[in-house]
């Protein structure tokens, strides 16, 4: 069965960084789609920037480019989202997806519109929150 734990999330002021980590385990292909989607109170879920762990292409939303990084360290297993000049705007509860089999994984990576969306995405961890606060 296929797991994923985020970690790392915390509260910030307003131009900090954080980082936060994906661990998946249980997952037997080698390559997937591992997406962070956030999401704020009173809004829906959206994708933050995703990662296609077989080639490495990656996405990111219009409102993080240029100050989120995502990327892959496979003897770890782990994805990490590295956010810099962190925004109020940026507070959320921040999940980690993975699309699944490759199939799945290549059509999500980003879907046909250029975005990532959390629908097609089955297996999710449970969530870190990030604060960003002065």
């Amino acid at each position: 069965q296929v797991q994923l734990v985020e970690s790392g999330g915390g509260s910030v002021q307003p131009g900090g960084s954080l980082r936060l980590s994906c661990t998946v385990s249980g997952y037997t292909y080698s390559s997937n789609c591992i997406g962070w989607f956030r999401q704020a109170p009173g809004k829906e879920r959206e994708g933050v920037a995703a990662i296609y762990t077989g080639g490495g292409s990656l996405y990111y939303a219009d409102s993080v480019q240029g100050r989120f990084i995502i990327s892959q360290d496979n003897d770890r297993n782990t994805v990490y989202l590295q956010m810099n000049s962190l925004k109020p705007e940026d507070t959320g509860m921040y999940y980690c997806a993975a699309a699944g089999d490759p199939i799945n994984a290549a059509l999500r990576c980003p879907g046909l519109d250029g975005t990532v969306t959390p629908a097609g995405f089955p297996y999710w961890g449970q969530g870190t929150q990030v604060t960003v606060s002065s």
